[in-house]
């Protein structure tokens, strides 16, 4: 597959349907995937809800990285260490030094003035 489709493939994924609580409980129900019989329609369901997965995984990712670098921003006054941000985040250290500048860098793109 070429790179240009993978990447309008990521941008329309699956919707994120949730699940009633009563189906949600059964460990043996994903999304209705356990009840298809035929293996293609099951091999593309599963395949767009891995797509739809890995999306939103990215997604909130990045809002993490923002809420990391706003927390850890040296003008608030109640600015947070990255030590402070790893514990809340359960990440180490290191981790949270990444991801507060990835955020930094979120921010700094997304206040950048679009270049025609």
């Amino acid at each position: 597959m070429a790179e240009t489709e993978r990447s309008e493939r990521r941008l329309k994924p699956a919707p994120l349907l949730f699940e009633p609580a009563e189906a949600a409980s059964d460990p043996e129900h994903f999304f209705g995937l356990e009840s298809m019989d035929d293996p293609r329609e099951l091999l593309a369901r599963s395949t767009e809800l891995a797509l739809a997965f890995r999306a939103a995984t990215d997604r909130a990712v990045e809002f993490q990285a923002v809420a990391a670098a706003q927390l850890a921003d040296p003008r608030r006054f109640d600015r947070l260490t990255a030590a402070a941000v790893a514990e809340r985040a359960q990440w180490t250290e290191d981790y949270a030094h990444k991801m507060i500048e990835f955020g930094r860098d979120l921010m700094r793109a997304a206040s950048a003035p679009a270049e025609d």
